[in-house]
C-alpha cells in the first residue's frame, strides 16, 4: 500500500486534488441539497446531509475499485442508464422545490438527521457529476506501473473524500448558521433551487 502511495507523482496528485475541489465547489445536486438542509433545519441537519452525501461517495469509490468503472467504459449504455435515472431524480427535486411555498427545503431538504443522511446518500448516489468523476475521471490518474489499479482508485477516492467531506461539512454548517438571513428570501431560493435542479437535469439529457 505504501509503495503505491509514494508511487504517485506529486504533480499528478496536486492536479487531482484541485480537480476534486473544483467539483465540490461547483453548485450541483449535492451542493444544493446540503445548503437547503442547513437552511431548513439548522447546522445539525446540514451537517447530517453532508454525512449522507459522503457515504454515497464511499459507495461510488468502492464500486469503482471493484471494477465498475471498467464495465461502464466497456458498455456505454450502462452509463447512459445511470445518467437518465439521475436526470429523472433531479427533475423530481426541481418539481418539489418549485411547488414548495413554505420553509425552504420542504421539497428538497430533510426534517430530521436520519432523513437528511438517507436523502443525502440518495442524492449523491444518483448524482451523475459524482459518478462521472469517480467512475471515469479517477482512473485517468492511475498508473499500472506503480501497483494494482483498484488500490490506486481506493487511495485517490480516499483523498477526494477527505477534502470533499471537509468542504460539505463547512457548507452545511454555514447554511445553518446563516439560515435566518436566508429564510427571508425563502420563496426566491426555492425557485432558484428548482431552476438549477431542472437545468442540471436538462443538461444531462442534452449532453
Amino acid at each position: 500500500m505504501w509503495d503505491v502511495i509514494t508511487g504517485f507523482e506529486p504533480a499528478v496528485l496536486t492536479a487531482f486534488i484541485v480537480a476534486g475541489f473544483l467539483l465540490n465547489i461547483t453548485p450541483g445536486a449535492d451542493f444544493l441539497f446540503i445548503s437547503a438542509s442547513g437552511i431548513s433545519g439548522g447546522p445539525r441537519i446540514g451537517m447530517a446531509a453532508a454525512l449522507g452525501v459522503n457515504i454515497g461517495v464511499t459507495l461510488h469509490v468502492l464500486l469503482a475499485a471493484a471494477g465498475v468503472s471498467a464495465v461502464l467504459l466497456t458498455y456505454p449504455a450502462s452509463y447512459q442508464a445511470i445518467k437518465y435515472i439521475g436526470a429523472a431524480y433531479l427533475s423530481y427535486l426541481a418539481i418539489q422545490a418549485w411547488r414548495s411555498t413554505g420553509d425552504i427545503g420542504k421539497g428538497i431538504a430533510a426534517p430530521s438527521v436520519v432523513t437528511a443522511i438517507k436523502r443525502g446518500f440518495l442524492t449523491n448516489v444518483l448524482n451523475p457529476k459524482t459518478i462521472l468523476f469517480i467512475f471515469a475521471f479517477i482512473p485517468q490518474f492511475t498508473d499500472p506501473g506503480i501497483g494494482p489499479i483498484w488500490i490506486q482508485i481506493l487511495i485517490l477516492g480516499a483523498i477526494f473524500q477527505f477534502f470533499g467531506f471537509l468542504f460539505v461539512l463547512v457548507l452545511g454548517l454555514a447554511a445553518g448558521l446563516f439560515a435566518n438571513a436566508l429564510r427571508a428570501r425563502v420563496k426566491i431560493l426555492n425557485k432558484i433551487s428548482a431552476i438549477m435542479f431542472g437545468g442540471i437535469a436538462a443538461k444531462l439529457l442534452i449532453d
